[in-house]
């Protein structure tokens, strides 16, 4: 697939975070923030009058945190939660009576198979085996049969070493479909910039809206992206080339 276009100021601009902005890391803990990537995304704020937002797997608080002192439209939990550029709050209803049987037979598996971990991210669940990837088919099925008992309204939902418990309905797609829908994202042609599974979901969405879709993966994995990027320098180095106001 050809590389990306330089990035347009009328662009609506959609980024991951972990393995496009940031290498993936073995914890999530672990993970290191390049040099002057928030100052590298707050200066692409101001240069799209604010169309800017990263949509993660990882909860709104964590990429404040990773991403401080620049202040983002930001979409976590796979689009879970979502704070829009105006500082507003979306997210569904507490469900941690629901989850809590959950958590328990997580805890449970993890201690049966050393090398599995897992995070409560409040609203889903994420266990992952990067340590322990035999475990992974024996985790999807508990997953899922977690989910069949929590009555239909949850779904197990796989990444990178990683499956995740959460309510149905909502993807990085959904989130990206929500940003457009509002100023200062509405009216502008999106790109969304991601490395997994999780994000193919938005690829298919900007592609329906005519946008530009971009994989960052080096192995050529199947896609609906229409453009790759090799891995998370040559993101930074894309960002970088934003042609600099006359």
């Amino acid at each position: 697939m050809p590389k990306p276009p330089a990035i347009a100021t009328d662009w609506a601009l959609f980024l991951d975070f972990d393995g496009t902005l940031v290498p993936l890391a073995e914890h999530p803990d672990a993970v290191q923030v390049p040099d002057h990537l928030p100052e590298r995304l707050a200066g692409l704020q101001r240069r799209l009058d604010g169309a800017v937002a990263v949509i993660s797997g990882r909860p709104i608080h964590t990429l404040d945190r990773l991403l401080a002192p620049a202040r983002l439209a930001l979409a976590g939990v796979h689009g879970l939660e979502r704070r829009g550029a105006d500082g507003t709050l979306h997210h569904p209803p507490d469900p941690s009576t629901l989850l809590g049987p959950a958590c328990r037979e997580l805890e449970a598996f993890a201690r049966a198979h050393p090398g599995v971990y897992w995070e409560d991210k409040r609203h889903a669940l994420a266990a992952h085996y990067r340590h322990a990837p035999a475990a992974g088919p024996a985790l999807r099925a508990l997953l899922e049969s977690l989910a069949h008992g929590l009555g239909g309204g949850y779904e197990v939902l796989s990444g990178k070493f990683v499956h995740e418990l959460r309510p149905a309905g909502f993807d990085k797609g959904s989130a990206v479909r929500a940003f457009m829908a509002e100023p200062p994202f509405a009216g502008r042609r999106p790109a969304f910039v991601g490395d997994d599974r999780t994000d193919e979901d938005a690829f298919s969405v900007v592609n329906a809206l005519d946008g530009y879709s971009i994989r960052v993966d080096e192995e050529n994995a199947p896609t609906v992206a229409r453009y790759r990027l090799d891995n998370a320098q040559e993101t930074l180095k894309w960002l970088d080339a934003l042609p600099t106001p006359p």
